[in-house]
């Protein structure tokens, strides 16, 4: 085989695989999120998901101290105690960062009611093979059983058989001696 129909072959087990792995989730594929995948709703959960990271936590903190720093010292004077433009910066920024926030939990959740779904759908299947096995297995113990029955029933009658042929026989034997 070439490399490129083994990677074709990788390729096709990976995509089959894949479509196994997520069956259960594929009917509810069409449950897009209310505000959509497009650019920026996918750009905006982005961004509100990184308003709670250390990276912007810390880089605020330095930000913020060093305007104040600056204006304090007397480095520059654009913005001077009591930092009336820093708080509408912050003002600016909460009135965009809380329904980016909302918006990243609401498409959070649609995930979420999606995979409790498919997950719900997965036990319930697992439940019903579970249950198709167990019958599977009580009918074929009750066939085994069965089987076990008829056995011994043939092994008696053969048993039986060899007596009657035993008894015969020594009987035959018996005639020609006399």
């Amino acid at each position: 085989m070439s490399n490129d129909s083994n990677h074709s072959e990788n390729n096709k087990h990976g995509l089959l695989h894949r479509r196994l792995f997520f069956r259960f989730h594929l009917p509810h594929v069409h449950l897009n999120s209310v505000f959509g995948d497009d650019w920026f709703a996918l750009k905006a959960e982005a961004f509100a998901r990184f308003f709670g990271t250390p990276v912007f936590l810390i880089g605020q903190t330095i930000v913020v101290a060093l305007w104040i720093l600056a204006n304090i010292v007397g480095f520059t004077q654009f913005d001077v105690y009591p930092f009336i433009l820093l708080n509408l910066a912050f003002s600016l920024q909460a009135a965009y960062a809380a329904p980016l926030i909302l918006l990243a939990q609401t498409r959070q959740a649609d995930r979420d009611k999606a995979h409790a779904m498919a997950d719900a759908e997965h036990r319930e299947a697992l439940n019903c093979a579970s249950e198709e096995r167990q019958n599977l297995a009580a009918q074929q113990t009750a066939i085994l059983v069965k089987m076990v029955q008829e056995n011994t029933q043939l092994t008696e009658t053969v048993k039986a058989l060899a007596e009657r042929i035993e008894a015969l026989t020594t009987e035959v034997h018996d005639r020609m001696k006399s």
